[in-house]
């Protein structure tokens, strides 16, 4: 990539890992489809058997309990109404923070569906989610493992612990967190969990639900019985292998942590040290080392990101599935912050190519903006109080 071209919008899609190319590129040249008896077909299944094997591995799960999808959208709507429909459930309960594939999917699962309440902290309340089980027998909750916006990672070991006291069944969507953080917590604990290809440098297109060991799902598509008969349809070979590879490249490159943090630590003290307004979320709790999430006060999202695309500096306002669509960010309007801060929220999120000059390049866009709405707004006011813009 371009120096000139600054990419940090890894949440949304990280680039494509050399491992992972690589990987694709021989599995091109293979013919034959996975499920075909002949020499052919054995190599290409063969080549998605290693692939589960690997990913089971680096989960430490199984390799029964993965079943390939299209994406985390399909692994998310596999799971919930999958799940609701086999096990009966009477409810499924999403937190407030939830991904839009999580928000738009639960409505279709034809059971009641509970929306629980965020702390100002971007944590599921726990004593809120209690009383909503309370009112079913079987429900099924759906809290992310690491907010897709802000970074804010969920305590998904008590979620767990309470979902399973009242006899409920766990699913996180682990899609932002794999990769970034360990989940090695989530998978001991979770029921169901979700994860995808291309937010680690994989190719888009390819996803991976875990399915505990003894729970039954109704498959969303109907087929030739693949995936142990769990998801119907030919598996996409190419971005299976590649996932794999893009997944073992990540976890045994654990530097990549502590370099991005810095980058992102680095960033934000900059963006505070000129704009001491500038609220950013989620910083003093646990959150994904990768992803800052802030918000200046008359600094409209839209107009942001639109003036640093100008510039070369991607990023972006949060989910990158509103079909392109600027919205005012549901999670911080979740968290209690008030519309204005909720409309200005952007996020930057760093990767295992970002560096420096990066930080350096994002600051003098960003900067260049900031300065010119400034001194355009007459009643841009630098030290707006933060209680304000959170309604309190």
């Amino acid at each position: 990539m371009s120096r000139s071209q600054t990419y940090l919008d890894y949440n949304a899609t990280a680039p494509a890992r050399d491992e992972a190319i690589e990987a694709i590129a021989g599995v091109l040249r293979m013919p034959g489809n996975p499920s075909s008896i002949h020499k052919s077909g054995r190599k290409v299944r063969g080549a998605v058997d290693d692939a589960r094997e690997c990913l089971a591995d680096l989960l430490g799960v199984s390799p029964q309990t993965l079943i390939f999808t299209s994406g985390g959208t399909e692994a998310n709507g596999l799971a919930l109404l999958g799940l609701a429909e086999n096990a009966r459930a009477d409810a499924i309960l999403i937190s407030a923070i939830e991904h839009p594939s999580v928000v738009e999917v639960s409505k279709q699962a034809g059971v009641p569906v509970i929306e629980v309440e965020a702390t100002s902290q971007g944590v599921v309340d726990i004593e809120s989610l209690a009383k909503h089980m309370d009112a079913f027998e079987r429900p099924i909750v759906s809290v992310m493992n690491a907010n897709n916006e802000t970074g804010i990672v969920q305590p998904t070991r008590a979620i767990a612990d309470l979902v399973h006291a009242r006899n409920g069944i766990f699913h996180s969507d682990a899609v932002q967190a794999f990769g970034k953080i360990s989940i090695a917590e989530t998978m001991s604990c979770a029921d169901a969990v979700s994860i995808s290809a291309h937010k680690i440098g994989g190719a888009a297109g390819c996803g991976v639900l875990y399915l505990k060991e003894g729970l039954e799902l109704s498959p969303l598509f109907r087929g030739g019985g693949q995936e142990m008969g769990r998801r119907g349809g030919t598996e996409n070979v190419t971005g299976i292998v590649g996932f794999a590879a893009a997944a073992k490249a990540a976890l045994e490159h654990t530097q990549e942590t502590e370099t991005v943090r810095n980058l992102r630590d680095q960033l934000e003290a900059r963006v505070a040290e000129q704009a001491p307004e500038a609220v950013f979320v989620g910083q003093h709790g646990a959150r994904l080392p990768n992803t800052s999430f802030f918000a200046v006060p008359g600094l409209l999202a839209e107009t942001t990101v639109a003036a640093l695309d100008l510039e070369g500096v991607s990023i972006s306002a949060g989910s990158a599935c509103s079909s392109g669509k600027v919205q005012s960010s549901h999670v911080m309007t979740a968290m209690g912050f008030g519309p204005e801060l909720a409309s200005s929220a952007i996020r930057v999120s760093f990767g295992y190519r970002s560096q420096e000059v990066d930080v350096k390049h994002f600051m003098a866009a960003w900067t260049k903006h900031y300065d010119r709405v400034r001194s355009q707004s007459k009643d841009y006011t630098q030290t707006a109080p933060v209680a304000a813009q959170m309604g309190g």
